[in-house]
């Protein structure tokens, strides 16, 4: 699925340690939920960062490489350390992840953007649902340009006994469950994704998108649904 003339992507930075966290995943629901059902291109994806772990719960889905992805982006965009729920779009514009007003304005204003880089991603196999492997091709990247591909799952739900939110069921879209980046060096190439086991693949998307190392901005994206293995 090619990225063309204007795109959205944001990264939400979460926790299941954290009570104000669920009104923003819920957000970024809906942003998936409704950029599916009209066709646009807007990429969402939840990242579970482990800072919140000492509490008394350990995030199933938290990830201390996520933590430092979150700290690349407060040293680039100067927002005072971290916390969440935090959303960033594009890699440009960050706003408390639970208020609806900004991201529909930095989404809105995100689409009407040209995209410098168009993407175009393909899943060639799933492997067995152990890997997914993925076929590239960027036009025009930046000198110092990186390749982020994400696999996130929809539709997780699990029981929290302690912590902050201790005693409710959670439910999330999005989640990022494999995470790689690598220098784009070339126009055209392939990465491959270690997935948990438990990833359902029925609903599970490949999210790309290529960073700009100077700035962190977002400069292309794209995605593309895994497919399903058989016997699933």
């Amino acid at each position: 699925m090619p990225a063309g003339d204007g795109f959205a992507l944001v990264e939400l930075f979460t926790s299941q340690g954290c009570n104000s966290c669920p009104p923003a995943e819920d957000l970024l629901s809906e942003i998936a939920r409704d950029a599916r059902d009209r066709g646009q291109p807007v990429y969402a994806l939840g990242f579970h960062v482990d800072y919140w772990d000492y509490l008394g719960w350990v995030d199933p889905f938290g990830s201390e490489a996520h933590t430092l992805r979150q700290e690349a982006y407060a040293r680039a965009l100067g927002s005072g350390g971290l916390y969440t729920p935090q959303m960033i779009v594009n890699g440009a514009v960050e706003f408390v992840g639970s208020d609806r007003r900004q991201a529909s304005s930095a989404i809105t204003s995100a689409l009407t953007a040209a995209a410098p880089t168009p993407l175009t991603l393909s899943v060639e196999d799933a492997h067995g649902g152990h890997r997914v492997v993925v076929d590239y091709q960027a036009e025009r990247p930046p000198e110092r340009a990186v390749l982020n591909v994400a696999v996130v799952e929809r539709g997780l739900e699990n029981e929290v006994p302690r912590g902050e939110n201790a005693g409710r069921r959670l439910r999330q879209d999005n989640v990022v469950r494999a995470f790689t980046s690598a220098d784009l060096n070339l126009t055209r190439g392939r990465v491959e994704l270690q997935v948990p086991q438990d990833l359902d693949p029925r609903h599970a998307s490949v999210v790309g998108y290529v960073q700009n190392d100077d700035d962190r901005s977002i400069v292309g994206a794209a995605a593309v649904d895994v497919p399903a293995v058989r016997g699933r």
